[in-house]
């Protein structure tokens, strides 16, 4: 069977750009190409020896293509992909196992069960108590999975370059798409809000998050790979992602993607040898001055109202009170229920109608952090410690991973911005537990007069 990873760059990029394509002039393609992709990782899950990086790079894969799918209609069901990653990640622990050390994971999935127990109390009598908790706690129970799965498990750097590298196609079938199907920037941009039509018609927060994490592979591979025509690809690829998340108006998934570079940067700076900086430097310039002419651009292309949108300023550039977009009002709220709640909080699924009661409006909630406070109380500030303090002290003793920040800043940060509406945080936290090394050196071995006879 192919292993697309393994083909060259150029190829996987193109042959992503040339499916786009098709499926843009027959759309019935898009779910063609989904369950394909299924049916592919599937039968290589089953075919293959080395199993566990076949989970990874499935997952990996079908997190990134997540928005693309959501944005036509392919899913037979919103939380599709979430369901998909937990269904590879359960086959792969009954196939593999997983290691003890990962306990503190399998705590952290016994403290979102008394959230369900006050659910079933609270819920009004007219609402699915199934669809409320499985809704809300399918993020946090697939990043636990995903966690136990992933913790202290074996790859190599090679592999998880191979991994990350097939995982660029996908957001590039979502960048190309949204320069061939959306509007002319310069019609639909008329104020500082999320731009929906921008966007190609879906969420600005979770397209913005996605091609963040385009962004953020496509500048690794640009940094770390020394290949003139590979680099050109690389910042073409970063610079058009770059420029398609800052016009969807929504500034979470950008500012998420610079600080997981500013992360690797770091990591990469400070842990490699003194020639490797030296080099490293020059890459940072071109990075630098292809940011200016994109971000002047784009100040071009929407007549200033992106400068204002970062400024915090409205079209007509007077400064916003809230900067956090209506975000911190809807904190507020989940605080006081946690304040009245402290223990077991309101239950899984409930902040919704609490806030209902409060304001009148039913609305889901932006941060996944405050969102544990109010509906898991105390228990949910001790699930948080453990998922915080794990890792971190995984990485005393194990600091192999280079993009460990990376991953780790991407969780957190996506959490507080938009919750967990898409499976990446929960599958990009388990990637920073991955115990990465070096693809062993075979020995040449020396002939010997034993060997000869």
């Amino acid at each position: 069977m192919i292993k697309f990873e393994k083909l060259p760059y150029p190829l996987i990029i193109s042959g992503h750009i040339v499916i786009t394509i098709f499926m843009i002039a027959l759309p019935f393609l898009v779910k063609v190409f989904f369950f394909g992709t299924i049916v592919y990782f599937i039968l290589r899950l089953f075919t293959s020896a080395d199993k566990n990086n076949e989970i990874i790079l499935a997952c990996c894969y079908l997190s990134c293509l997540e928005v693309f799918l959501r944005m036509n209609n392919a899913l037979l069901f919103y939380e599709m992909i979430k369901y998909l990653v937990l269904a590879f990640m359960l086959a792969g622990i009954c196939i593999k196992g997983f290691s003890l050390k990962s306990i503190p994971f399998v705590f952290y999935l016994l403290l979102l069960v008394p959230s369900i127990v006050i659910a079933s109390q609270n819920i009004p009598i007219t609402e699915s108590l199934r669809k409320a908790v499985a809704f809300n706690l399918s993020g946090p129970v697939t990043l636990g999975v995903v966690a136990i799965y992933c913790f202290q498990r074996k790859i190599t750097t090679t592999r998880l370059e191979e991994i990350l590298k097939l995982s660029v196609g996908p957001i590039v079938m979502l960048a190309f798409y949204l320069f061939l199907v959306t509007p002319d920037i310069r019609d639909v941009v008329t104020n500082t809000a999320s731009n929906f039509a921008a966007s190609g018609g879906y969420g600005p927060n979770q397209v913005a998050t996605a091609l963040g994490i385009g962004m953020f592979i496509c500048f690794v591979r640009f940094v770390r790979i020394k290949n003139l025509w590979i680099n050109v690809l690389d910042i073409t690829l970063f610079l058009g992602m770059t420029y398609r998340a800052w016009i969807t108006f929504s500034r979470g998934g950008v500012l998420t993607a610079f600080l997981m570079i500013g992360a690797v940067i770091f990591t990469l700076f400070f842990l490699k040898r003194s020639e490797f900086r030296f080099s490293f430097l020059p890459k940072l310039a071109v990075i630098a001055l292809g940011l200016v002419l994109a971000w002047g651009y784009t100040s071009l292309a929407t007549s200033g109202l992106i400068d204002k949108r970062y400024a915090n300023k409205d079209a007509a550039g007077r400064a916003k009170e809230d900067l956090s977009t209506g975000r911190v009002e809807l904190i507020s709220i989940e605080l006081e229920a946690f304040i009245e709640n402290p223990i077991a909080g309101i239950g899984a699924g409930q902040v919704k109608y609490y806030r209902a009661k409060k304001d009148g409006i039913v609305a889901a909630s932006h941060n996944e952090t405050s969102r544990l406070l109010s509906e898991h109380g105390s228990i949910g500030v001790l699930s948080l410690l453990v998922l915080l303090f794990t890792p971190l002290i995984f990485r005393l003793t194990h600091k192999g991973n280079v993009y460990f920040y990376a991953f780790l800043i991407f969780w957190i940060a996506t959490i507080n911005h938009s919750a967990m509406r898409i499976a990446a945080p929960a599958f990009f936290y388990g990637m920073a537990l991955l115990y990465v090394v070096k693809p062993s050196v075979k020995k040449k071995m020396i002939p010997t007069k034993r060997h000869l006879n």
